[in-house]
């Protein structure tokens, strides 16, 4: 049994960790938690909540389901005091990126960060209660994994418990840091989800042009999932002649030239020091 430290135990993705370790017979987990009245909730669903001083003291592994912004802050007050081969496990690879971690070289440094149920394998209708982030229900998810600082041998501890923390999964894959920095923020979150956020504000335009609301929305998601199936190569067609015109004529109305200098080392590592400053 392996004793291991839940850091932020009832956030968010603490709560989705909790939900798939708790069960868990080759784990003894602590559960920490800052905050008096997600404590309390953690006990209202059945989960005892330990101090982070007995938490750290019986730790060999200590998962960091906590804000980039205070992961440099948490991490200098912790990592003196952990025992020699503690295994820190990041879900996010800014901070490690950012290098705003105290460095001890006993101690392993291992990021782990889930690639969400893929589109194109929910069967199920879209909903709210529809799994979206992965590890709460039936749809498997891949995992990207980084050891960015420990001895070899620990890559297998790091990837397994990952993998039960993300679980159910479909494949686990090893890269380094940097891939992982910019794979997020760089490209799904600087690249990708500023262009999910136009998609909604175009499809906005035509509603404010008088497009009515629920047609706009079946029109545009309807057409967005099959789009994403052309560019990403599920179609098995092409666009048609009209879209790739319309395609060349707006895409440099649409975006800069050097767009791609978002995905630039220079941009990432800004952008990972901006994510991991303290409000």
């Amino acid at each position: 049994m392996m004793n291991i430290t839940l850091l932020g135990a009832g956030g968010k993705m603490g709560c989705r960790i909790t939900g798939n370790l708790r069960y868990l017979s080759h784990y003894k987990v602590d559960y920490v938690e800052a905050s008096e009245e997600t404590r309390k909730q953690l006990n209202r669903d059945g989960i005892e909540t330990t101090s982070l001083e007995e938490g750290l003291e019986r730790a060999e592994a200590i998962i960091l389901a906590i804000p980039d912004r205070l992961i440099g802050t948490i991490t200098h007050q912790i990592v003196p005091n952990l025992k020699p081969g503690t295994i820190l496990i990041g879900l996010d690879p800014a901070a490690a990126y950012a290098g705003v971690m105290p460095v001890r070289e006993d101690i392993t440094c291992f990021i782990a960060h889930p690639c969400h149920p893929r589109l194109f394998s929910d069967t199920e209708p879209a909903s709210s209660k529809s799994d979206w982030f992965g590890g709460q229900g039936t749809l498997r998810q891949s995992v990207v994994c980084a050891l960015h600082q420990g001895p070899e041998e620990h890559y297998a501890v790091g990837e397994k418990i990952a993998a039960d923390m993300y679980a159910p999964i479909l494949r686990m894959h090893r890269i380094t840091l940097e891939q992982m920095a910019v794979l997020e923020p760089a490209v799904v979150e600087s690249t990708m989800a500023t262009c999910v956020t136009v998609l909604r504000e175009a499809m906005e335009a035509a509603i404010a042009m008088g497009v009515p609301d629920q047609a706009a929305e079946d029109f545009c998601l309807g057409h967005i999932r099959t789009e994403l199936a052309i560019v990403f190569g599920f179609a098995g067609f092409p666009f048609s002649d009209g879209a790739i015109k319309a395609i060349e004529q707006n895409k440099p109305r649409i975006f800069k030239e050097d767009w791609k200098q978002v995905i630039s080392i220079p941009a990432l590592k800004e952008s990972v020091r901006d994510i991991c400053t303290p409000d």
